[in-house]
Order: C-alpha cells, then structure tokens, then sequence
C-alpha cells in the first residue's frame, strides 16, 4: 500500500486539530481566567451589573490609576503573610516526599522479592487503608495528639500524611520493582554487591522514573491536602490551601476574596512548572514495563 494511501483525508485533519485546540482552550481557559480577574479588584472580576468590567478593568482603574493591579498578591503575600503558608507547605511536601520514598523504595523492594504468602495480604490490606476516606483516619488521631498536645504542628500532620500516603507509595513501586527481572539482583552478587548494594547501585538507577513519578504524587497529595492540614494545624502552621478556604471564609471584609484569587494563582504556578520539569520522567515511569525488551 502506498503512502499516501495510509495518509489521513484532509477533513479528519483539520477536524483533529480544531478538536485539540478547541480542548485546549477548554481546559485552560479557567487558569487564565483566575489569572487575569487577579489583577482587578473584586468589583470588577465579579461584577453584577457588567461582565464586561472584569476584561476592561473599569474600577480597577478608577481605584489605581490602572486597568490592572498587584494589590491581591500584596495583600495575600504581605498584609495576611501568605508566605507563611507557603513556607509551611514547602516543608511539609520535602518531608513528606523523602520519608514516603525512603520507605517505600525500600518496602517495595523487599516485597517485590519476597515470595511468602504475607505479601499479597499485606498489600491487600494498605490498599484498604488508602481506600478509607481521609476524614475518619483523621478523626481517630485526633484523641492522642489532644492528649499529647500534639495538635497543631507541622511534624504531626507530616505524620499523618506520610501514614495516608504509604499504601499508595508502596503499591506502585512495588509494581515498578515487579517489572526489573530479578536477574539483575543476581549478577550483582555474582559480582560481589550484597543485597543493598544491588539495590541501591544497580535497582534503582534502572527504575529511577518511577522513583519520579512515585514522588511527584506524594508531593501533590501533601501540596494539595486540605482535610489533614485543616483539621491538624493551627491558624500559625497552616499551609496554602487552608489559608485560601480561609480567605474565601471571610468574604465580608472587603479585598479578601481577591487575596484568594491571588493565592490560587500563587498556588497553582508551582504545580504547572514542576509538571513541565519533569514531563518526561512522568511518562518514562508511567510507561515503565509497559513494553518488554
């Protein structure tokens, strides 16, 4: 069959692509929206009388001079220390991400070699753990950290999260090890390594993506949290996400619905630019043992 009769009519080209585009601006349409009402005042980006104020900017610019202003990013970073809650959230996901990798690196291995009967029930019974909802574990820590007077601080809700985020960790690197044939472990000790040192210089290096891929959701479940870190930590300690729902709880004081504005912007630009980073090492280890050499 010749070539151009495996091509693609015309039509179902341009069809394609103006479906691609059409998807596109669909899906980023709300990011650029909360993007640009963040540099209006409230009036504007949530007019009732003219929709069109939040694209011109008509009381934005009789308020500043300005069709567009910083004062949500202002207010949210400096007047109500924002950046607080960022620095909070930072810490959170770098201990988070290190001890569920750390753990689950080392737990995946080991269950991917083992060949006793525990392993499936093991597994079996984290994937039940991480099934039940995030509020009721939370609810049974509740009483001891009281008791503790353990509420309110950062290393608990690392705890907690890193307790929440196990099975998930374990489950997939333990799917990842399960697709690196054993034969490696075995010709590293043919060569002298032990059983660790296979692990770290010849097992890991092989499944590093997935070691990517692992960590990237374990810092989008500790990023993102909203039921741990609300109910875990105090007013002093809160990371992002409750900092903005407790923006949005406060709309009757005037300006602060577009400090929220300005902190799901703060907030969600992170996330973007960690994505594009490392898109490749995202799909290397979604895709791993998908295809067998």
């Amino acid at each position: 069959m010749s070539s151009s009769a495996r091509q693609a009519p015309v039509s179902l080209k341009v069809a394609s692509t103006l479906f691609i585009v059409f998807w596109l601006v669909l899906a980023a349409f709300p990011f650029f929206w909360t993007l640009w009402g963040s540099f209006k005042v409230e009036l504007d980006f949530f007019s009732i009388a003219d929709w069109t104020n939040a694209i011109t900017g008509k009381l934005t610019e009789e308020t500043h001079g300005s069709t567009f202003t910083g004062a949500g990013y202002y207010g949210a970073w400096v007047q109500e220390e924002f950046w607080r809650a960022a620095l909070n959230t930072g810490i959170v996901c770098v201990f988070v991400v290190v001890t569920s990798l750390t753990i689950g690196t080392l737990g995946g291995y080991a269950l991917s070699r083992s060949n006793y009967n525990y392993v499936f029930w093991l597994l079996i019974a984290a994937l039940i753990f991480r099934a039940m909802p995030q509020i009721t574990l939370v609810s049974g820590y509740l009483p001891p950290f009281f008791a503790w007077n353990l509420w309110g601080y950062l290393p608990t809700a690392i705890i907690v999260l890193v307790a929440i985020n196990q099975p998930f960790t374990l489950w997939m690197l333990h799917s990842f090890f399960k697709k690196i044939p054993i034969d490696l472990d075995e010709s590293a000790k043919v060569d002298g390594c032990t059983q660790f040192q296979a692990f770290r210089y010849v097992i890991i290096p092989v499944m590093w993506p997935g070691v990517i891929t692992t960590g990237l959701f374990s810092f989008l479940l500790a990023y993102n949290d909203f039921a741990v870190t609300t109910m875990l930590l105090n007013e002093q300690n809160r990371t992002m996400v409750p900092k903005i729902a407790a923006f949005l709880g406060t709309t009757y004081t005037e300006g602060n619905v577009m400090f929220a504005v300005a902190a799901v912007v703060s907030a969600t630009a992170p996330l973007f630019l960690l994505v594009m980073l490392f898109q490749r090492q995202i799909v290397s280890g979604l895709t791993a043992g998908a295809v067998k050499g």
